[in-house]
C-alpha cells in the first residue's frame, strides 16, 4: 500500500465534516469535538505536506511551540516562526508524517487535545500535546508541546469492525462487544508495530461486555485513557477508506449478531480492502457473523469452499432468551454459503487460515488470529 494512501486516513474525518459543513449549509450540526478535529486535522495536513498556508489555519498567531533540541530541554518557538520550516521547494510533497488524534478534552471555550505522529521509515513516534482555545468562533491551537520516542511502527493500519446494539434484537436483553476479544487482539498488533481503528455500525461509543479489572490485560486497559478514547468515539462507516488498511477485523461478542452483518457500507469496506487491495479478513467468535453475506465481485459468498470458525451452535444455549433473538446461527449460515465450519474447544484457542481469511473460534483465539494476520502481513511487507 502506498505510504500516501496511508496518510489519507487521518484526513478522512475532515473531509468529511468539511461536505458536511459546506454540503448541508448548517455548520450548527458540528459539534465542538469535530470542529477541534478540523483545526487538528489543518495541522496534520499543513505539517504532512509542507504547505504553511494550511498549518496557519490551526494556530493562533500568537502561540508557541514547546519543543525538544539538544542541549535546550525546553526550546521555545512562536508558531510564525514553525510555520516557516513548512515553506521551500517541498511545498505540496508528502514528507512522511502520520497524524492522528488520540484524545480531545473539552471545557467551555478551552480545549486539550492529545496526537500521534508518526514516521515509519524513522522509526520515530512523537506525541504532540494542545492547548486550544474558542476564539472567533472557531477553535485555535494556542500551545503545543512534544516529545519524541524511538518506536518501530510500520505505518500499517488494522480496522476493527464492531456493532453498536446494546440489546439483543427488540429485547431488554442487555449485550455489547466482548472486552476481552477488544484487548487481546489490539495489544498484539499494538505489540507488534501496528496501528488500530475502530469502526462501528453507527459510530461514536459502543456498548462493552465481559469487562474483568482483575485480569491483567482488561485492568491496564480499561484504565488507559487513548484506548477508551477511541471505543468512545468509534468511526462511523462513511468515514472509511479502504485503501488505508491492511486488514478488517470482525470483533464478537453477542450484538455482533445484529447491525453488523447486513451493514452494506461495512461490506463494501471490507471486500474492497480484500479484493482491491490485496487485505486479509478476519473474524473471531461471534464475530464471524459480520462476515457471511461477504460476496467476491463475481457473486460468490466469501466463505464458499473456505475453512471458517466462529462460535459454533454446540457452544450456545440454543433454549436461552438471548439466542431466540439472534437472526441466525452461524454456524448453518456459513454452511449454507459452501464454507466448511470449523471449531475447537470451549476454551482453547483454535484458528482457521485459509488464503487471505483468517477466523477463531472464541475470544481465547483473538491473539491467535491477530498474530496469524501478521505473519501474513509481514511476508508481505517483507
Amino acid at each position: 500500500m502506498p505510504t500516501k494512501l496511508l496518510l489519507t486516513l487521518n484526513f478522512i474525518f475532515i473531509f468529511c465534516l468539511n461536505a458536511q459543513a459546506t454540503g448541508s449549509g448548517n455548520v450548527d450540526t458540528i459539534s465542538e469535538t469535530e470542529r477541534i478535529s478540523i483545526t487538528l486535522n489543518n495541522y496534520f495536513r499543513g505539517t504532512s505536506f509542507n504547505q504553511p498556508e494550511v498549518i496557519s489555519q490551526a494556530f493562533n498567531k500568537d502561540a508557541n511551540l514547546y519543543l525538544e533540541k539538544a542541549d535546550i530541554p525546553n526550546w521555545i518557538v512562536p508558531a510564525k516562526e514553525y510555520i516557516q520550516w513548512f515553506k521551500g521547494e517541498n511545498q505540496g510533497q508528502y514528507n512522511g508524517r502520520i497524524g492522528e488524534i488520540l484524545a480531545i478534552d473539552i471545557v467551555g471555550n478551552i480545549a486539550t487535545a492529545k496526537a500521534e505522529i508518526l514516521y515509519p521509515e524513522r522509526n520515530l513516534r512523537m506525541i504532540d500535546m494542545f492547548l486550544l482555545r474558542k476564539l472567533d468562533n472557531q477553535w485555535q491551537i494556542i500551545s503545543k508541546a512534544a516529545t519524541r520516542t524511538e518506536e518501530t511502527r510500520n505505518g500499517k493500519r488494522i480496522l476493527f469492525i464492531v456493532s453498536s446494539a446494546d440489546f439483543h434484537g427488540d429485547s431488554d436483553l442487555v449485550t455489547g462487544v466482548s472486552f476481552s476479544e477488544l484487548v487481546n487482539a489490539y495489544h498484539t498488533f499494538e505489540q507488534g508495530g501496528y496501528n488500530v481503528d475502530f469502526v462501528s455500525t453507527q459510530g461514536g461509543a459502543i456498548p462493552l461486555s465481559y469487562i474483568n479489572t482483575s485480569d491483567e490485560l482488561h485492568k491496564h486497559y480499561i484504565y488507559d485513557q487513548d484506548f477508551m478514547y477511541a471505543l468512545a468515539n468509534t468511526k462511523h462507516p462513511a468515514d472509511i477508506k479502504p485503501e488505508n488498511y491492511s486488514a478488517v477485523h470482525y470483533v464478537g461478542g453477542g450484538n455482533a449478531m445484529y447491525e453488523v452483518a447486513e451493514n452494506q457500507t461495512l461490506q463494501d469496506i471490507s471486500m474492497a480492502i480484500y479484493q482491491k487491495h490485496n487485505g486479509i479478513v478476519s473474524s473471531v467468535c461471534h464475530g464471524t457473523a459480520g462476515i457471511v453475506n461477504l460476496k467476491l465481485d463475481d457473486g460468490s459468498y466469501l466463505v464458499k469452499g473456505k475453512r471458517i470458525s466462529g462460535y459454533p451452535d454446540e457452544f450456545e444455549k440454543l433454549s436461552a432468551a438471548y439466542y431466540q433473538e439472534f437472526p441466525f446461527s452461524i454456524e448453518k449460515t456459513i454452511e449454507a454459503r459452501g464454507g466448511d465450519f470449523r471449531y475447537g474447544g470451549r476454551s482453547e484457542a483454535y484458528v482457521e487460515v485459509d488464503g487471505r481469511v483468517v477466523t477463531g473460534t472464541n475470544y481465547q483465539s483473538s491473539k491467535v488470529v491477530a498474530e496469524k494476520i501478521m505473519a501474513i502481513l509481514d511476508k508481505v511487507m517483507n
